[in-house]
C-alpha cells in the first residue's frame, strides 16, 4: 500500500500498543499517516507506556502530532482527510460506543465522519471479552457498511477464554480490501 493518507486510530488497549507501533512504522513508510487518540490511549500512564512518550513516539514515526480532541477528529468529514482509518487497536469500549452511535471521543469522531463519506474503516478488536459481553457488538458491526475487521482468533484461550485480537500483522492486507469494498478472509483464525 503506497501512496494513502491514512488514519490509524488508537484507543486504550495498552498491551497492544507494542504490536500496533510496527504497523504505522510500515505504513508511514510509503503513505501520509495520522493517527488519532481516544482520550484513554492520550493521557493515560501504564506499565506499558508513560503517555507523553508513547504520543512522541507517534509524532517521531509519522512526523506529525496526533489528533487528541473531537474538535480536530471533526474535520476528517469535511476535509476528506482519509483514504482508510485503521483503528488500532479497538477496544470493547470503542465497539459497543460505534455500534449504539455514540461519539465521546477523538476516534469515535473520526470514524464517525469517515463512514459518513462512505469511505472504509478497519477495525483491529483487542478485547478480554469479545465472545462474552462484546459479541452482541462485533455482530452487529460486522453487518455495517464500510466497516470491517481485521482477522482475529482468540489471543490466549486457557487463561482467557472470552478474549480475541485482531492478527496485527494483517493490518495491512486487510486494509487494502477495504478500499476495495471486501472484507479480508477468513475472518476468524
Amino acid at each position: 500500500m503506497q501512496g494513502k493518507r491514512i488514519g490509524v486510530a488508537i484507543t486504550g488497549s495498552f498491551c497492544s500498543f507494542s504490536q500496533v507501533l510496527p504497523v504505522i512504522e510500515r505504513l508511514a513508510r510509503e503513505n501520509e499517516v495520522t493517527t488519532i487518540l481516544s482520550a484513554a490511549a492520550a493521557t493515560t500512564d501504564t506499565r506499558f507506556y508513560r503517555a507523553e512518550d508513547f504520543r512522541r513516539e507517534l509524532q517521531r514515526i509519522t512526523g506529525r502530532p496526533p489528533m487528541t480532541t473531537i474538535a480536530e477528529a471533526e474535520q476528517v468529514g469535511p476535509m476528506r482527510l482519509f483514504d482508510v482509518i485503521l483503528v488500532a487497536p479497538c477496544t470493547g469500549n470503542t465497539l459497543a460506543k460505534l455500534h449504539h452511535g455514540i461519539t465521546d471521543t477523538a476516534v469515535l469522531m473520526a470514524i464517525k465522519a469517515q463512514v459518513r463519506n462512505d469511505r472504509p474503516v478497519v477495525l483491529a478488536l483487542s478485547t478480554n471479552d469479545a465472545l462474552g459481553t462484546s459479541a452482541v457488538n462485533i455482530g452487529g458491526l460486522l453487518n455495517r457498511r464500510n466497516l470491517y475487521f481485521v482477522p482475529f482468533s482468540q489471543d490466549d484461550h486457557d487463561k482467557k477464554p472470552r478474549s480475541m485480537a485482531a492478527r496485527f500483522g494483517l493490518c495491512e492486507q486487510t486494509m487494502e480490501a477495504a478500499l476495495e469494498g471486501r472484507q479480508a478472509q477468513p475472518l476468524i483464525l
